[in-house]
């Protein structure tokens, strides 16, 4: 129950502080008077959407506390989210901050910070809001589906649950069978790839990185063998052996030995020279002989030199081809021989996760029909209680059908929920929004909260001019059944009607005015004011909202109705109260 309501600079209002009643609080005043402001606040407090012009002109910030008396849901709430009780219950409050073209927002529980998420969850416990206007949200046929589950109540809101989890795992099962399906695609391509790959490396017998390097060296050694033959062999020569015209480098080396060996008998000292020229004269005579040797085995072979070129060009070929060098290509062919062994050997069974997927979709549709089935019978029982709340409304000979169509299983179960509606004897059903006049919809509304005041846990109902478009009976029918509706919550309702305001237990005046003040004295401002009336003060807004009578009519049938009401507030039960002193009783009339 809302027990207290503080704002501060929000829109037209500056200061207001307003305390609350159980039972039927109502909010009366000229059309543009600010009535539906308090509502907005509260809807804001409670995380509605919030924009730059909800902060009073001139002033920076906009303040609104809401003071609710906690109800075992809200509490268990609290507790499950960390946020401490106090003894007022549960004091919701928001900051506005206006910024250029923006404006930042602060909400706290009991002065901890929370989120607007967590701050929608708790709302769908405190309050409710019927406008209207809310026809258009009933045309959503997921809103028509969620009240439906909604009045159902525990179980079936659970099977809804289990459906939910039931959704998910079938949605999870599905992509796991889809990503393997693309990964065994994938596999496929790559594996196609990287065998091809395998088979053009394979064929090159690719061996020795060094390979290439080693066969450009040896095509330029065949292809030079005939200079490289006359030239050993002058430097054989050279080395070696003499052809008249010269001395070759070994019997020069052999003369220098002869002389230093004579030279020794006189003086030790020469042998180290001895010993160097003697081992000079080995090493010449020994590269003589392999430069022989050298010389002798080379061959013009032009065969080889074919093979020879042909593997170069292989090679070259192949590593343009793959954009590596010889030693990178034979690490990219071992890496894919590597990789073609985890492919061929992936183990991951698609046909297993087919099964899982199967599985899953089946769960899901057993899920979905036990919720079904309770749906239709929640249906069944909407229908018979609708009915009855909706005979005292004026509105006896109506249909009314909760549908169910059947749609591919979601994640709120395999249902389309439509609710159908027939105002008049003889007319078929139509989809309500369709067929329901502003009046017929009010009507429709209220009867609805009706059914779920007996399942729903909220402790406030707001209905924001839900009589708009009615007169007389029709009005009385409405002002009693909201007194029946706070029976059990609190009801804050804003209203036009005097015969639902004479019902009230809490009646309050809302009105602009223009007032003095500012930076200049003589500024005029707009405020919006509540007035929380008292009897005397209570006839006269009676009498204001009945108009087209003289003061004095206006006054007596304002006293007309609060006698009236005091009577019929004495019995608890609207349907007792009729049967105990008839409806002749306390049936009035602005006529």
């Amino acid at each position: 129950m809302l027990t207290s309501l503080k704002i501060d600079n929000f829109t037209l209002i500056d200061q207001l502080e307003l305390s609350l009643q159980p039972g039927l609080n109502v909010l009366t005043g000229e059309t543009g008077a600010g009535k539906s402001i308090i509502l907005d606040a509260i809807d804001t407090v409670l995380g509605g959407k919030a924009s730059g012009r909800l902060v009073r002109t001139g002033e920076k910030k906009a303040l609104i506390e809401a003071t609710f008396h906690a109800l075992p849901p809200v509490t268990e709430w609290l507790t499950a989210n960390g946020i401490p009780l106090n003894e007022e219950g549960v004091r919701c409050s928001r900051e506005l901050t206006a910024g250029r073209g923006s404006v930042r927002s602060r909400s706290r529980l009991n002065d901890v910070l929370v989120k607007k998420n967590q701050l929608e969850e708790l709302r769908h416990l405190l309050v409710e809001i019927t406008a209207q206007g809310q026809t258009v949200q009933l045309g959503s046929l997921d809103t028509q589906r969620d009240w439906l589950d909604s009045f159902a109540g525990g179980p079936q809101l659970k099977q809804r649950q289990a459906v939910g989890r039931a959704y998910t795992a079938a949605a999870d099962t599905h992509q796991a069978l889809e990503r393997r399906r693309r990964a065994e695609q994938q596999r496929q391509q790559q594996l196609d790839l990287f065998e091809y790959h395998a088979q053009d490396l394979s064929s090159a017998n690719l061996g020795e990185p060094d390979e290439l390097i080693q066969l450009k060296q040896e095509h330029q050694r065949l292809s030079h063998s005939v200079e490289l033959q006359k030239q050993s062999y002058e430097a054989y020569q050279v080395l070696y052996e003499s052809d008249g015209s010269f001395d070759s480098c070994s019997d020069l080396l052999s003369r220098v030995e002869q002389q230093l060996s004579s030279m020794q008998r006189f003086d030790d000292q020469v042998t180290p020279l001895l010993d160097l020229v003697s081992d000079a004269l080995a090493q010449v005579e020994e590269a003589g002989r392999q430069i022989n040797t050298y010389g002798e085995n080379l061959e013009t072979d032009p065969t080889r030199l074919a093979e020879v070129e042909e593997r170069i060009g292989q090679l070259q070929q192949l590593c343009r081809r793959y954009g590596r060098d010889l030693p990178e290509l034979i690490e990219y062919y071992q890496e894919i021989q590597g990789a073609l062994d985890a492919l061929n050997g992936d183990g991951q069974s698609i046909e297993a996760l087919e099964a899982a997927d199967k599985q899953a979709q089946t769960a899901l549709t057993e899920e979905c029909t036990k919720l079904t089935k309770l749906r239709k019978k929640a249906a069944k029982r909407l229908e018979s209680q609708l009915l009855e709340e909706l005979k005292p409304l004026a509105m006896e000979r109506v249909k009314f059908k909760a549908d169910l169509r059947s749609q591919p299983p979601q994640l709120h179960g395999a249902d389309v929920v439509e609710f159908l509606f027939s105002p008049n004897p003889g007319e078929p059903l139509q989809p309500l929004t369709e067929t329901a006049s502003g009046g017929e919809m009010s009507r429709f509304l209220l009867a609805f909260k009706a059914c779920f005041s007996k399942v729903d846990p909220i402790g406030t109902l707001i209905f924001d001019e839900i009589d708009v478009g009615v007169s007389g009976r029709v009005a009385q029918t409405i002002a009693e059944k909201l007194y029946q509706l706070s029976q059990n919550r609190q009801v804050l309702c804003v209203t036009h009607q005097p015969l639902v305001a004479a019902m009230a237990d809490a009646h309050f005046h809302v009105d602009k005015q223009v007032v003095t003040g500012g930076k200049k004295k003589t500024d005029e401002r707009t405020v919006v004011r509540v007035t929380d009336l008292d009897a005397g003060a209570r006839r006269e807004e009676l009498a204001q909202l009945a108009g087209g009578r003289s003061h004095q009519e206006g006054i007596a049938f304002a006293e007309s109705l609060l006698a009236q009401a005091a009577t019929i507030r004495q019995v608890k039960d609207i349907g007792l109260s009729r049967r105990a002193v008839g409806p002749d009783c306390y049936s009035l009339s602005l006529g």
